[in-house]
């Protein structure tokens, strides 16, 4: 039986790669310690999500390692020589990377670092997959010619009718501190397959989402939305007129990429994976929709100003994943996650 080691595995994206590759055959290892309680408090907790991994999976080791301890990593990567490397730990916030810098850095920059040179020193033949994120554009797609319609901020410029592409620029541009932590990561994962020639894949993502998200008003924008509204909660909308726009990706369809990847690796490939434009929405549709779901109003107040960075409207050009991947493509519609995600909270909260 092949290994696979995933990082962030109590997290939304690690824990659903788990299930993910258990299935296709996979003995999973885990690698989390519980950071996002750290980051975002009680509400951020994930050991109920490896609580459940443990309970569902035959084959699954939880090793409570922070990634920040570069010997420790060395040595889980040494023993374990896993077949395939997932990387989905992260400190996910662009609010939070302002009030810690050291550690978001250390977290998503180091972090990364000492995986790839564990890597390149006890498995460098085994596929790296490390989750990146559309925060390494900064706000370069901000600069695009839009367009505002009644509910949203549209892309204007036909050149990017099918949303953001890989080739988009990165330079001269804010990204939030958390953005350039997960650009030198990325860049690194990049240089480790041009360099060493490994099979590196950074994956640059949307708004990834679905019912295993511990979703918190700073990181989680769907989930956490669609909590607010169960739960009665006010939600603040930060600038732009809640007519910013994201795409929405369901955990799901990620792991079906990245096993598809392991499949049939490349070196240093980059892709920009959400739900496209089918799948987008502006803060004002997302409300709609989750009211005629629930059948509850949402509460929420309005404040002026953006986040820094912050994108207007973001939705992914998906056209080189389905290029290289032929049989992967997007199979959970916005409607479902929602649908999906207002059933999760209520039976979380029972």
């Amino acid at each position: 039986m092949k290994n696979v080691l995933v990082t962030g595995s109590s997290g939304l994206i690690g824990s659903e790669v788990c299930e993910h590759l258990h299935e296709v055959g996979f003995r999973i290892h885990g690698v989390d310690n519980n950071q996002r309680a750290v980051f975002f408090g009680k509400a951020g907790d994930t050991r109920w999500n490896q609580d459940r991994l443990g309970r569902e999976l035959s084959d699954f080791e939880h090793h409570e390692l922070d990634i920040r301890d570069r010997s420790g990593v060395q040595e889980l990567v040494k023993s374990v020589k896993p077949d395939a490397i997932v990387h989905a730990a992260a400190q996910p916030s662009h609010d939070l990377a302002a009030r810690l810098p050291f550690d978001d850095f250390d977290t998503n920059a180091v972090g990364t670092m000492n995986l790839l040179e564990a890597a390149r020193r006890f498995c460098p033949e085994s596929p790296f997959v490390f989750m990146s994120t559309n925060k390494v554009y900064g706000d370069a797609p901000n600069r695009l010619a839009l367009r505002e319609t009644e509910t949203r901020w549209e892309i204007a410029d036909t050149r990017f009718d099918e949303g953001i592409p890989e080739n988009l620029g990165i330079d001269q541009c804010k990204h939030s501190l958390f953005g350039a932590s997960k650009v030198a990561a990325d860049i690194m994962v990049q240089e480790y397959g041009r360099y060493f020639g490994m099979p590196t894949c950074c994956l640059r993502g949307g708004c990834l989402t679905g019912p295993n998200h511990s979703g918190v008003e700073l990181h989680g924008f769907l989930s956490y939305l669609v909590r607010c509204n169960l739960e009665e909660r006010e939600y603040t909308v930060f600038g732009y007129k809640g007519k910013q726009v994201r795409d929405n990706i369901h955990s799901r369809d990620v792991a079906r990429f990245v096993s598809a990847f392991i499949s049939t690796p490349r070196s240093a490939a980059v892709y920009n994976i959400g739900g496209g434009k089918a799948n987008s929405c502006s803060i004002l549709e997302a409300f709609q929709m989750v009211e005629s779901i629930t059948g509850k109003s949402m509460r929420w107040k309005y404040d002026d100003k953006n986040r820094e960075g912050d994108h207007i409207c973001y939705y992914s050009d998906l056209r080189r994943m389905r290029t290289d991947y032929p049989n992967w493509d997007v199979s959970v519609t916005l409607q479902e996650m929602v649908e999906e995600l207002a059933r999760a909270w209520k039976e979380r909260s029972e």
